[in-house]
């Protein structure tokens, strides 16, 4: 299986709460003390990240990355509502200047589930005016970073952070209001919109885009009206409807628009997320019977990252970014194959996608799920902070340096990788 990625560019990709550690004022520090995760973990140990950032750039020079995104802790960079830290914008400000210096790209995300405590204690996102504060934030930073960041990514996964935060209760806040979790997803479709506004006012040369979790979701019976009506309502519902508001301004049940926000074009390129599929019956999800999956019961699928694609070129022409692709196998049984049959159906899927971001870079606190599920290319001892590069992490160095991969890179870690576990 021989593979020529042709223009695609490798990278990786993290987010803050998830690798900095530290005591951060933030919604997921305060959820993790109060309502506890899974495994009892919190993001205050995470990958220490924020005090091994030499480190980890050492990591990334050896693993061939050249494309990174990260996060920002909002929590640190604005503590109080209004109150700036120049120690966490210099921090930042250090980080990108060692990232650059090592010949490393920074993609930069604003929000990735992360509030500030302060925000989170005004109802975060359900009040129109969480927009300002973020707009409030998003030009404090790109006035701060502009020299050293050109590519930004406003808002990643506004939908799955309005449904599992609002709809089934699982992160914070934990409600179950399905209409909190429609005003959720407006206010932050508006906030991009005026985001990418403001981004190209400061610094008119960059390239602004949003990070979306997108899935396919397939009727279990096609025959089926109800699961045929299910599958199409339901993809409106969590993905469609938000996409569409987010790059062009359009708002469709059940979103709803605001006057500062017009129709027009608001991305410059479409950032992805592809993790797996739903297999719908009637209104309801679930995984495809009998099929591989990996450690959190997520099916792999790799032909929906092509069909995915597909989707996203019709809907929103222009360059596509895979902002995360990965799994989770704390063996790193699957991963090999995992890593070269999505990225085969993402050069063989006729797009114009120049991005393959990989989640994760290292092992991270994998939020309501806590430090267990294991998704890095680089394992994590989180006792003794031991970083150490995993095959699969080997196999993507191999694809970096060969623009592909290789019939002996197959050989060594595609043909004895499985397809995954299967649920039976």
């Amino acid at each position: 299986m021989k593979l020529d990625l042709g223009s695609l560019r490798l990278g990786v990709a993290t987010a803050a709460t998830q690798i900095e550690g530290g005591d951060a004022d933030t919604n997921w520090h305060r959820w993790a003390h109060s309502h506890g995760v899974k495994d009892g973990s919190s993001p205050a140990r995470a990958a220490d990240h924020w005090n091994r950032v030499d480190e980890d750039i050492e990591l990334l020079k050896q693993l061939g990355i050249r494309y990174y995104r990260m996060g920002l802790e909002w929590a640190r960079i604005e503590p109080e509502e209004g109150v700036f830290s120049s120690d966490a914008i210099d921090h930042y400000k250090d980080e990108l200047t060692k990232l650059r210096q090592a010949g490393i790209s920074p993609l930069v995300t604003l929000h990735h589930f992360n509030n500030p405590g302060w925000l989170e204690e005004r109802g975060a996102w359900t009040r129109p005016e969480a927009i300002g504060d973020f707009l409030r934030y998003a030009a404090k930073v790109v006035h701060e970073l502009k020299d050293l960041v050109s590519e930004w990514i406003t808002i990643n996964e506004p939908n799955v952070y309005a449904t599992k935060g609002y709809v089934f209760g699982e992160w914070p806040p934990g409600k179950k209001r399905v209409f909190e979790a429609m005003t959720v997803m407006s206010h932050m479709a508006q906030a991009h919109v005026r985001a990418y506004q403001l981004i190209h006012a400061i610094q008119p040369s960059s390239n602004v885009g949003a990070a979306h979790h997108v899935r396919i979701f397939d009727p279990a019976n096609p025959r089926s009206a109800a699961d045929l009506a299910g599958a199409r309502i339901l993809e409106h519902l969590f993905q469609g409807a938000i996409m569409q508001a987010m790059a062009y301004g359009r708002f469709t049940l059940p979103l709803r628009g605001s006057a500062t926000v017009k129709p027009g074009r608001y991305y410059d390129f479409t950032g992805i997320n592809y993790y797996t599929r739903s297999w719908v019956t009637g209104f309801s999800e679930g995984v495809k019977p009998h099929s591989p999956v990996n450690d959190l019961g997520w099916e792999i699928y790799p032909q929906g990252l092509a069909r995915t694609l597909r989707m996203v070129a019709k809907k929103f022409p222009g360059p596509i970014y895979i902002t995360e692709n990965g799994t989770a196998d704390v063996a790193d049984s699957f991963r090999p194959r995992f890593i070269a049959e999505h990225l085969a159906t993402a050069v063989r899927s006729g797009t114009q996608v120049e991005r393959y971001y990989h989640w994760c870079f290292t092992d991270n606190w994998e939020w309501a799920e806590g430090e267990t599920p294991r998704f890095g290319l680089v394992r994590l001892d989180y006792e003794t902070q031991i970083r150490q590069i995993r095959e699969s992490g080997r196999m993507y160095t191999d694809m970096i340096e060969h623009k592909g991969l290789t019939d002996e890179a197959f050989e060594r870690w595609v043909a004895p990788s499985a397809a995954g576990s299967s649920i039976g």
